[in-house]
């Protein structure tokens, strides 16, 4: 939950996304959210006596206090699903939240296929730079354009003001030469989301969403789309 939460929307005309979609089947639940701009994926283990699988959205409010509940017990969490609750018990601690009603959209078009020209880089150096460059980007926009070379990210941001940031960071690329424009604010909210050492970085052409994974193995998957600048 808490690595895919802050990809949700915020008072989104299109009220299904101000909600977490969670994908429950009988082994395994996937936790969605997008604002329409990036989505956020992931999934763990569980026991379920589902038939077919289901998909519910939890409300911001719902699964803000869903998270607080989980990290204040210590026990295992039952979850029962009404036609508009979702239930949740565990220890003492019960939580009862209505569910968003509304058909999520189908999240496994959004996401890419991995590039065969992957970009590796130290996560906390990338995430660095990026906050670094981050001051000087558009406030409203928050804009920023990357340009990828041979073992080498640059990132170069600028403002209204004519103040400019440059950044370069060392990685393990040896594709084509592109160069696209990023909210700098999504890039930073995936990689502080992951908790490797390295990530991978998937770029099929400059028109294209960028897709960040965990350099190993793991379930988790961030898709940020492109701007224009």
């Amino acid at each position: 939950l808490q690595r895919t939460a802050f990809a949700m929307a915020q008072n989104e005309v299109r009220y299904y996304l101000n909600g977490l979609m969670l994908e429950i089947l009988t082994d395994t639940i996937k936790a969605v959210a997008t604002d329409g701009h990036r989505l956020a994926y992931d999934e763990t283990n569980i026991q379920a006596s589902v038939g077919e699988g289901k998909q519910i959205i939890v409300p911001r409010k719902g699964e803000t206090e869903l998270i607080r509940l989980l990290q204040t017990s210590q026990n295992d969490a039952n979850i029962k699903i009404s036609k508009n609750h979702i239930h949740v018990t565990s220890g003492k601690l019960t939580l009862t939240s209505k569910l968003i009603d509304g058909k999520f959209p189908d999240y496994q078009r959004v996401i890419p296929e991995l590039s065969e020209t992957i970009i590796v880089a130290d996560r906390e150096n990338l995430k660095n730079s990026l906050s670094r460059a981050a001051i000087l980007s558009n406030e409203k926009y928050k804009g920023v354009k990357i340009s990828f070379g041979e073992n080498t990210l640059k990132i170069l941001a600028h403002n209204p003001e004519k103040e400019e940031a440059k950044e370069e960071v060392s990685v393990n690329y040896q594709g084509s030469e592109m160069e696209i424009g990023f909210n700098v604010s999504y890039l930073v909210d995936a990689l502080s989301a992951i908790n490797t050492d390295k990530v991978k970085l998937s770029v099929l052409d400059p028109n294209s969403s960028c897709l960040i994974i965990p350099e190993k193995e793991s379930l988790c998957q961030y898709v940020v789309m492109p701007m224009k600048l």
